[in-house]
């Protein structure tokens, strides 16, 4: 009897360890800067980084908290912006003042404020990403599957080059946008780029602080995914406050248009595709 209570004490103690080892390998949450939150303080976040020998995985979330009326965060592609506060080609923008960067890739990852005296304070955090095979990944958000729509080359022939306060504004008029169509951006890329930015007081005064997204090829493609009102504009100073810049307004999905005169589709039940099927083999006379 001890010897299979023995046994049992240690399958039990097994299962514990076998448990509490996947709770050690799923996906982590980190608050950055822990209840200092997202600040500018000199090398905070590096030693918050180093604290306890941090080690961030592929599929671990960072949460980012802040005051959102004076700051944001912007995450860089390289080591040189993270260095000059550069936030002027963004990889993404967060700006709610609670946000949730899910780590979906391994490699050096780079946030900064663009907040751009608070940056050079030290509001800024690299954290270097591993990736466990062992260790769950979650799946990345699913993508909208839209229709294809319609496809505008910005300005017509003249593309996204003129400085005239009224051009764009008139060239969207009687334009029916809808989600699933796209914008064509098409200009030099040497002295210029498009912004897409959050709302009509920073287009009116051609702010480019918290883009949304930022283009600069110089043969844009946008794909028009939400409805509601789109704003477009330079960065260049000067050529905004000119006129370059759009506003457009994207309409839902269309829904399918029921024709009353198509004939609908017949439900027969068993007995009488039954009895149908019957009628094929009566004799005819």
């Amino acid at each position: 009897m001890a010897t299979r209570t023995r046994i049992f004490s240690f399958v039990f103690m097994m299962m514990s360890f076998r448990v509490l080892l996947g709770c050690c390998c799923s996906a982590r949450i980190y608050k950055v800067g822990d209840y200092e939150g997202w600040t500018a303080k000199d090398d905070v976040y590096y030693a918050w980084a180093e604290t306890d020998h941090k080690e961030f995985h592929v599929g671990d979330s960072l949460i980012f908290e802040y005051d959102p009326i004076i700051n944001d965060v912007t995450q860089v592609s390289g080591a040189l912006e993270y260095e000059l506060c550069d936030y002027s080609s963004p990889k993404a923008v967060y700006n709610t003042g609670h946000d949730v960067v899910i780590l979906m890739e391994p490699g050096f990852h780079y946030f900064i404020t663009s907040n751009q005296t608070q940056c050079v304070l030290g509001q800024k955090l690299d954290v270097l990403v591993i990736h466990d095979p062992s260790r769950p990944i979650p799946p990345p958000p699913p993508s909208k599957i839209l229709p294809v729509g319609k496809t505008y080359n910005v300005g017509d022939s003249e593309g996204w080059k003129v400085y005239d306060s009224d051009f764009y504004n008139k060239w969207s008029e009687g334009k029916q946008f809808q989600v699933g169509d796209t914008l064509l951006f098409e200009y030099t890329n040497q002295v210029n780029d498009v912004y897409e930015i959050n709302g009509d007081l920073e287009f009116i005064t051609c702010d480019p602080t918290s883009p949304v997204a930022v283009y600069k090829t110089g043969h844009d493609l946008v794909r028009l995914s939400e409805p509601g009102v789109h704003y477009f504009i330079t960065s260049q100073s000067g050529y905004c406050e000119a006129g370059l810049k759009l506003r457009v307004v994207v309409g839902p999905l269309a829904k399918a248009v029921i024709n009353p005169n198509f004939p609908k589709k017949i439900d027969l039940s068993a007995m009488e595709r039954l009895n149908n099927w019957l009628q094929t083999f009566k004799p005819h006379h």
